[in-house]
């Protein structure tokens, strides 16, 4: 009889078991590229970090094409409850819009949430509306991600709010989808996590 039973398992069970896991691997991967969650995020330039740099490479008066502005500022949770980490990155002007009053740039830059990792963004950014940029990658919890962010100007450049909307992931984790404060120019971080005090910032949160 335990013959019987193990040349059933050869021939069944296993392959049975193989598919059934197969299906649901796929039912799971096709969940996860489908499914979008919403992060926000608020960046701050609190003139603390000597940026952003403007490097004049084309030499003239008004901004010009191939002029370029590295940056780094910190980031918040959308709530404004905790500190996340610091964006990263390089703004190429491509076109100064003097009837906006503002110029358009194509931009490369990272947003760093300690532990978690990082996601990185890339395209249009204009200096005098909004827009939406490609979510590119990431590391961490966000490795594998896509998607697109649309930038919010609040105050050129010192404060600017991000909605993520992202695929491919996990779910995020609680402590980063805190309701959002709505965007406005007067938003400010709590105190708190303006000072990194403990609660108020994410496991080592990117200096």
């Amino acid at each position: 009889m335990n013959k019987i039973f193990q040349k059933l398992e050869e021939n069944f069970q296993f392959p049975i078991i193989e598919k059934v896991v197969t299906v649901r691997t796929n039912i799971c991967a096709k969940y996860l590229k489908f499914k979008v969650q919403e992060l926000s995020v608020y960046e701050m330039n609190e003139r603390d970090r000597s940026s952003p740099a403007f490097l004049k490479l084309s030499q003239k008066s008004t901004n010009s094409l191939g002029d370029l502005v590295p940056f780094t500022n910190k980031i918040y949770t959308g709530d404004l409850q905790k500190r996340i980490g610091i964006t990263a990155g390089l703004c190429i002007l491509i076109q100064n819009v003097p009837e906006k009053k503002g110029d358009r740039y194509e931009a490369v830059y990272s947003f760093y949430f300690g532990d978690y990792g990082h996601i990185t963004v890339q395209g249009q950014y204009l200096t005098y509306a909004d827009t939406y940029l490609a979510v590119t990658g990431g590391t961490g919890i966000f490795e594998g991600v896509s998607g697109q962010v649309k930038l919010q100007q609040l105050i050129f450049p010192f404060k600017l709010f991000y909605t993520f909307y992202l695929k491919g992931i996990p779910d995020l984790p609680q402590e980063l989808l805190g309701q959002a404060v709505a965007p406005s120019p007067t938003v400010e971080p709590t105190a708190a996590a303006k000072a990194c005090e403990p609660g108020s910032t994410i496991a080592n949160y990117t200096q």
